[in-house]
C-alpha cells in the first residue's frame, strides 16, 4: 500500500458506515474498562450485527474436563444425521479476555448447517483470572477429550478439525501444531484471523493502529490481562509465527494439519496471518488462504451489515467439505 494512501480508503462503503455508526454511539472503549465490564460489554453488543441465529435439530450442553479437574462448558451443534458426524472443535476469539460459546453462537451454528458437520465450542478460561498458559492447556484438554467421547457423541473421531478466530485462532494454530507432535491426525486447521506473533512491529500494526475496531490499546490491554510477564511473548503457545520452545528453537510446521486461513485487509492482524501461511507453505502444508478486501478484524460476525461475511463463512464451509472428502 501506498504510504500516501489514507488506509480508510481500503474500507468497503459498508465497512466504513459501520465504523462511524459504532463511533458514533459513543461508546467507552474496552481498554477503559474493568475486565468483569469489558465482558460485560462485549456480550452485550456481540449479537447486535450477527446473522440470526440457524436453528438446527441438535444442539447439547456437555461438559469438558481439563487436567486440573475443572469442567469446562461447551456446546454441540450439529444437523441431523443418520450416520456419526465430521466434528469442528471452535475455540471463539476475545483477546483471551472477553467472549463465549454464547457470543460466538450464531458463528458456530452456521458454520455446522453450511459446512454439515458437528461444531463443538470452547468455553475455555479467560484471563485475568486465569493467565498464561492456562487457554492453551484448556484448548489442548478439549481436543483430548472430544477424541475420547466422539463416538458417544455420535460424532466421527477420524474426521476432526479445529478451528476459532482472533485468539481463539491462536488456540487452534498451537492446538494443531501440539497435535502434530502426538500423532493425531486433524482434517484442518481453519483460522480466521488468528493472533500468530508475540510483538506488534509488522506494517499493518502500524498502518491500521487507530479506527479500524480493533485498535492498538485494545491488544495491549488483552495481553497484559492475559500474560504473567513480558518474556511469555516469545513463547510459542502465544506467538505460533515466531515464538520458541523449552530449547529456544522456533518449532517447525511440518506434518502440522491442513490450513485454511481467513483474514480481514483492514486489520493489524493481517501481516503476522500471512507470515504464518507462508511458514506452513514453506513446510509443506497445503495452504488456502483467503484475504477478505476492505474488511476489519471481527467482521465475520456483523453478516448483518457486511456480505463479505457471509462469503467467508461460506469458503470456510467449503474447506471443511472438502477437508471431510479427504
Amino acid at each position: 500500500m501506498s504510504k500516501h494512501l489514507n488506509p480508510r480508503a481500503l474500507l468497503t462503503p459498508a465497512s466504513r458506515g459501520m465504523l462511524d455508526r459504532i463511533a458514533r454511539a459513543g461508546h467507552p472503549p474496552m481498554h477503559a474498562l474493568s475486565p468483569d465490564q469489558a465482558k460485560q460489554a462485549y456480550a452485550a453488543g456481540a449479537g447486535v450485527l450477527d446473522l440470526q441465529p440457524h436453528k438446527l435439530p441438535r444442539v447439547e450442553d456437555v461438559l469438558i474436563s481439563a487436567r486440573d479437574g475443572q469442567r469446562l462448558p461447551a456446546r454441540l451443534f450439529a444437523p441431523s444425521s443418520d450416520v456419526p458426524l465430521p466434528v469442528l472443535l471452535y475455540f471463539h476469539g476475545g483477546g483471551f479476555t472477553v467472549g463465549s460459546v454464547a457470543t460466538h453462537e450464531p458463528l458456530c451454528r452456521h458454520l455446522a448447517h453450511l459446512a454439515e458437520c458437528a461444531v463443538v465450542s470452547v468455553d475455555y478460561r479467560l484471563a485475568p483470572e486465569w493467565k498464561f498458559p492456562t487457554a492453551v492447556h484448556d484448548a489442548w484438554d478439549s481436543l483430548a477429550w472430544l477424541r475420547e467421547h466422539a463416538l458417544d457423541l455420535r460424532l466421527d473421531g477420524a474426521r476432526m478439525a479445529i478451528g476459532g478466530d482472533s485468539a481463539g485462532g491462536t488456540l487452534a494454530a498451537v492446538t494443531a501444531i501440539a497435535a502434530r507432535d502426538a500423532g493425531w491426525a486433524l482434517a484442518l486447521q481453519l483460522l480466521f484471523y488468528p493472533g500468530c506473533a508475540g510483538h506488534q512491529n509488522t506494517p499493518s500494526h502500524h498502518t491500521f493502529a487507530k479506527g479500524f475496531l480493533l485498535e492498538e490499546p485494545h491488544i495491549s490491554y488483552f495481553f497484559d490481562q492475559y500474560l504473567n510477564e513480558p518474556a511469555e511473548r516469545d513463547d510459542w503457545r502465544f506467538a505460533p509465527l515466531d515464538g520458541v520452545d523449552a530449547s529456544g528453537e522456533i518449532p517447525d510446521l511440518e506434518g502440522v494439519a491442513p490450513l485454511w486461513i481467513g483474514l480481514a485487509e483492514c486489520d493489524p492482524l493481517v501481516d503476522e496471518g500471512v507470515m504464518y501461511a507462508d511458514r506452513m507453505r514453506m513446510a509443506g502444508v497445503p495452504v488456502d488462504l483467503e484475504i477478505y478486501a476492505g474488511m476489519v478484524h471481527g467482521f465475520i460476525q456483523f453478516a448483518r451489515a457486511l456480505p463479505q461475511a457471509l462469503t467467508a463463512h461460506n469458503d470456510a464451509a467449503r474447506a471443511l467439505r472438502q477437508a471431510w472428502r479427504a
